[in-house]
């Protein structure tokens, strides 16, 4: 028998208690699961993690011996638990895992009885404990591994491609065997084959270690001609195979990914991918997603990967912490840069309700820096191990934000008045580099040094990996570069400070740029276009999130992402669509005049800001902005477009009403004001008439319909559009009404309207539409799967009905 990897989601039984837990309260549950999500939320809890509540969670499984032979053993691999955790096989502790983040995996194979029971205790008690939605439990896939007594070890099988060019790459495999069998003689053969996307063979290369060898890590080397190349527009893919033999026979097969692409960051040049200059079109996304919380299928996060695909983002920075295997995954598979990020504290905390410094020490906001100076080393490198071979992976970010939390470098700054909706985006530092250098050999370190620390994680970043860049999101950038923190990366990533762009590249040429994270404006965009020295942007954020709304309600997901909660495109996805993307494209948004702070001219049908310059200072929010053309007759509407075109006029009911030219908008939107109308509402290429963008006025809502949104290979979930209609089966989106959800032979996961301020629990089997539309996700279990919706309200009756077997998928 050679390795067997398991499933060990299923079967699992879990409770909620502060305590014990209770023999008569065990409830089935499939992993992954976040119990938090299953709550209503309420004021009892905090906005900083979404108004939903921690505890302690018990989980237990019972299970066989999968052990068929005395020479073999078993582990259990966990892609993450929030957090906490401890583990108890048949009544003995095993494991303590604080980081919630981290994966782990345990050897459970002297534990092991012919029935036995795994228990664990995830405590969340601290349900303050960061500054986002975090979910709780085991939200992550847990797998049994089975493998004989020589086997490659766990996470011990790491490839990069040192050697890339059009006619060959050279693949380096480095593999860690464990050899438990009593010091006995071997006659080892390793074989590793590189399969291409058919499964044929296209490499292979074979090798006959001595004993002493077996000892060390090896080094394999294998020649791929004819490589093709991993990147956004074409991830190919490719596995690595690799077989260990003893005397013939197999002992272990471990398959990896692979994807061969160079990477590389010049300090004047930007960014290169496979010897392309490239800019970074990233977003940064939290691991929530939406209704279903931190347990995420692979199938929401393919419908919204592929939405953001389609905006033009090639990146994904996952803030502020490790993404799961299956979401990297995904990315392999999709074609998204991912920059994974370590951690978001080091040695001293953040304060999770009002972000920078601790500001609060009650138990519910204690958080991973009680552990970081145990387990910061261990919790790194596992991760980094578990993540190595995924070809997505183009950079390593150690921290986000912590200048904040060390007090000297605030100071040597002069930044002592920063706020965030003003000086600190717009302002040079206050003190010039020598200053600050001052500064920081004058002022009291109290206590930890942050130059120190990032050493410390860049260095166990490259013992492990020197195929990758070290990067991290510096919040003071001026005083990075001087404290030694900048010192411990390859790239500095700055977080909102756009304008210092030219000051660090002019102070500090040797050092590559990025913006690891910004405000999904024009500006930041405009910024970097016209800077060929920084690699590119991170837009915070590429879809809304739950939590960092401390004393916000009823707001409890921030606003911030170019798709909402539901996954529905926003204005500002619709503006980076046509910044990102080549093909001609224009979209049209609406809204009252009276709802919009800018100055009308009826005469000439404009639409002015009252300060020209305002653009060059928007934040993360956009203005409200309506997706329909239905207002009161006569009443003044503002009307905006989106465009990558060079001139585009606005047409009402056939009638021209004006040409604007994109080149003479310094906010790269065309605007018109004039009176409502209803009709037909188009903008159009003034060169091809073909590319526009149309708005029809609706009729009130008369019906309504369930249509499918859904992808190849969402294993059995499937997600459901509500849309109101009109007389004429045209979707009504500036009206709303309320359904209930029924399900037949089909499990109702979740609803959403997307609306930032929405209270309604997800689990509930009703929801009100929002912009005339709500998500509804089910996982079907049969093919005789059924969804209907019904008016939840008496005086208007509509219904509409999905079935399996008439899905239409898109």
């Amino acid at each position: 028998m050679t390795r067997k990897t398991l499933n060990f989601n299923d079967s699992w039984q879990f409770q909620l208690h502060n305590s014990e837990p209770d023999p008569d309260q065990w409830k089935q549950v499939l992993l992954p699961h976040d119990w938090s999500i299953e709550h209503p939320f309420s004021l009892a809890h905090d906005g900083a993690t979404g108004y939903l509540p921690g505890g302690i969670g018990w989980y237990r499984k019972s299970f066989p011996n999968p052990l068929l032979k005395s020479n073999q053993q078993a582990f259990l691999l966990f892609d993450g638990i929030y957090n906490r955790s401890e583990l108890w096989l048949n009544g003995i502790l095993i494991k303590k895992h604080p980081y919630g983040y981290s994966p782990f995996h345990v050897n459970i194979s002297e534990y092991l009885k012919t029935d036995n029971e795994l228990e664990i205790r995830v405590d969340r008690r601290r349900f303050v404990d960061s500054r986002w939605y975090t979910g709780s439990g085991i939200y992550r896939d847990v797998q049994l591994i089975v493998v004989n007594a020589i086997h490659i070890s766990i996470w011990g099988n790491r490839l990069t491609t040192p050697t890339i060019n059009e006619s060959l790459a050279t693949i380096e495999q480095r593999l860690q065997l464990n050899l438990q069998v009593n010091g006995d003689e071997h006659s080892i053969t390793i074989i590793s084959e590189i399969l291409d996307s058919y499964k044929n063979v296209v490499a292979r290369t074979e090798v006959h270690p001595s004993n002493a060898e077996l000892s060390t890590e090896l080094t394999l080397e294998i020649t791929l001609n004819k490589p093709a190349l991993w990147s956004p527009q074409n991830p190919n893919l490719y596995q690595v195979r690799t077989l260990v033999l003893n005397n013939l026979v197999e002992l272990d097969r471990d398959i990896q990914p692979l994807g061969i692409r160079s990477i590389e960051f010049d300090s004047k040049l930007g960014f290169f991918l496979n010897g392309l200059s490239t800019k970074i079109k990233g977003v940064c996304l939290h691991h929530d997603g939406g209704l279903v919380g931190a347990a995420v299928p692979d199938a929401v996060w393919r419908r919204r990967l592929y939405k953001l695909k389609n905006a033009g983002v090639n990146a994904i920075r996952i803030a502020h912490n490790p993404a799961s295997n299956s979401f990297l995954t995904l990315c392999n598979e999709i074609g998204f840069l991912v920059q994974d990020e370590f951690f978001d504290e080091w040695d001293n905390p953040k304060d999770k309700r009002l972000n920078t410094g601790e500001k609060h020490d009650d138990f519910a906001s204690r958080g991973y820096t009680e552990y970081f100076q145990q387990f910061a080393e261990s919790d790194l490198k596992a991760t980094l191990r578990s993540h190595f071979n995924h070809p997505c992976i183009f950079m390593w970010s150690i921290g986000n934000e912590i200048e904040w939390t060390y007090p000297r470098n605030v100071l040597a700054t002069g930044f002592l008045d920063a706020k965030w909706d003003g000086n600190y985006f717009w302002s040079l530092p206050p003190n010039a580099p020598d200053e600050i250098k001052r500064q920081l050999e004058t002022l009291d370190k109290d206590g930890y040094d942050i130059g120190v620390t990032a050493q410390n994680l860049s260095g166990w970043v490259k013992q492990l990996d020197n195929s990758r860049p070290v990067t991290a999101n510096c919040i003071l950038p001026s005083v990075s570069y001087l404290s030694g923190y900048s010192d411990a990366l390859d790239v500095i990533g700055f977080s909102y400070r756009r304008v210092i762009y030219d000051y660090g590249h002019e102070y500090y040429p040797a050092l590559p740029i990025i913006g690891n994270e910004n405000l999904g404006q024009w500006h930041e965009w405009k910024a970097v276009l016209e800077r060929p020295h920084v690699a590119g942007i991170f837009l915070w954020t590429g879809i809304n999130y739950m939590g960092e709304s401390h004393a916000q309600w009823p707001t409890r997901t921030t606003n911030s992402g170019l798709l909402d909660a539901a996954g529905f495109v926003k204005p500002s996805y619709l503006m980076f669509q046509t910044l990102w993307r080549q093909e001609p494209r224009i979209h049209l948004v609406t809204q009252r005049a009276s709802d919009c702070e800018f100055h009308i001219d009826k005469t000439k049908l404009s639409a002015i800001e009252q300060d020209p310059n305002a653009w060059q200072k928007k934040l993360w929010e956009w203005p409200e902005r309506n997706q329909h053309w239905n207002y009161n007759t006569d009443e003044w509407v503002v009307v905006e477009v989106y465009t990558n075109c060079e001139q585009v006029e606005l047409v009402l009911n056939g009638i021209v009403i004006g040409a604007k030219l994109l080149v003479e908008q310094n906010d790269h939107i065309m605007r018109w004001a004039l009176p409502f109308s209803p009709g037909e509402l188009t903008a159009r290429s003034c060169s091809d008439k073909s590319v526009h963008a149309r708005l029809l006025s609706s009729g009130d809502i008369q019906g309504v319909r369930l249509r499918e949104e859904s992808l190849p290979n969402d294993q059995n979930y499937h997600h459901l559009i509500i849309e109101n209609l009109d007389n004429n089966g045209q979707h009504v989106k500036h009206q709303q009404h309320a359904y209930k959800v029924s399900c037949h032979h089909a499990q109702l996961i979740g609803v959403d309207n997307g609306a930032k301020d929405g209270l309604a629990p997800y689990t509930q089997a009703q929801i009100c539409t929002h912009n005339g539309q709500a998500l509804v996700l089910i996982k079907s279990l049969s093919s005789d799967c059924q969804v209907s919706i019904e008016s939840n309200c008496e005086h208007q009756q509509f219904k509409a009905q999905w079935s399996l077997h008439s899905s239409f998928k898109v």
